[in-house]
């Protein structure tokens, strides 16, 4: 594949071919950024004295991405509302939003802290065993720190179940953790959808450590219990193995793991009924 090797300021990026970003000199100097991203968009890291920006584009030649430009520009535009819609202390805050250079931007506050799947780094820090990876260190970590990330996580998706959204496209690559104030932000929800949601598309978007058998399962309903699915499998990330969901695995009580382990049962039938009520159970459990 065809790219290209791109300075802005003093950082690199790959494209498939040159892009003109100028107009991101208005917001100041770009300090880091983020051109691997499959989903179409390019996100910048800026600043201007103390103050810090984080810019998402879509409508780039990026290189890990496949599909039209076109797509990418309307799920950006699509998925502002709903970070208008949601307000939550632990969800990145959007500050503006419009067209630029035929492709359009979103900008957001600046949230401290590492991804807890940074894979633009996996060939340098093997994500689960490397010290330098977010993930190990994270697994380091008191257990009290990890339960209070798991709690915003939950708070945060109970809200968005009472807003009549559901999560689509959430993972461990959706969290950033800072590890001066043991601070958890969600930093994605653009696929999040309003209810009534089915799945038109077999697999849909996601990563499949966190995805219920209904998102693959072309015409099945997306609900409040698929992702109950989803929060256990996040309990399983952060506390276990999400690859082997088994008890020998598993850092905290066994309570707790019995919680996670419904929630993440292949018959959603079997599983919390919603949001609240599989939240209410995991606090009983501690």
């Amino acid at each position: 594949m065809d790219k290209i090797i791109k300075k802005i300021d003093n950082i690199k990026i790959e494209l498939k071919k040159d892009y003109d970003f100028e107009w991101l000199r208005e917001y100041g100097e770009v300090f880091c950024a983020f051109d691997q991203q499959d989903s179409g968009n390019i996100c910048f890291g800026i600043k201007d004295g103390n103050k810090k920006l984080f810019i998402k584009y879509a409508g780039a030649p990026t290189v890990d991405y496949d599909g039209k430009y076109e797509d990418a520009i309307d799920r950006m535009k699509k998925s502002v509302s709903i970070y208008e819609d949601i307000q939550h202390p632990n969800l990145v805050k959007l500050i503006e939003h419009y067209e630029k250079t035929k492709g359009y931007v979103s900008i957001y506050e600046w949230a401290e802290g590492e991804s807890l799947h940074a894979h633009w780094d996996f060939y340098k820090y093997p994500k689960y065993i490397h010290p330098s990876s977010p993930n190990y260190k994270f697994n380091l970590l008191d257990l009290k720190y990890k339960l209070d990330s798991l709690e915003k996580i939950y708070d945060f998706h109970k809200l968005i179940a009472k807003r009549k959204y559901v999560a689509v496209d959430f993972y461990d690559g959706s969290l950033m953790y800072d590890f001066k104030t043991n601070n958890i932000t969600i930093c994605d929800i653009d696929f999040y959808k309003k209810t009534p949601l089915i799945n038109t598309m077999g697999r849909m978007w996601g990563s499949s450590r966190f995805m219920s058998p209904e998102e693959f399962q072309k015409g099945a309903i997306i609900d409040e219990i698929t992702n109950v699915y989803t929060m256990g499998a996040v309990a399983f990330e952060l506390l276990g193995s999400n690859s082997n969901r088994n008890i020998e695995h598993w850092s905290a009580s066994q309570k707790l793991f019995n919680v996670a382990k419904k929630a993440v049962n292949n018959d959603r039938n079997q599983r919390y009924k919603s949001i609240s009520e599989f939240y209410d159970e995991w606090i009983k459990a501690q």
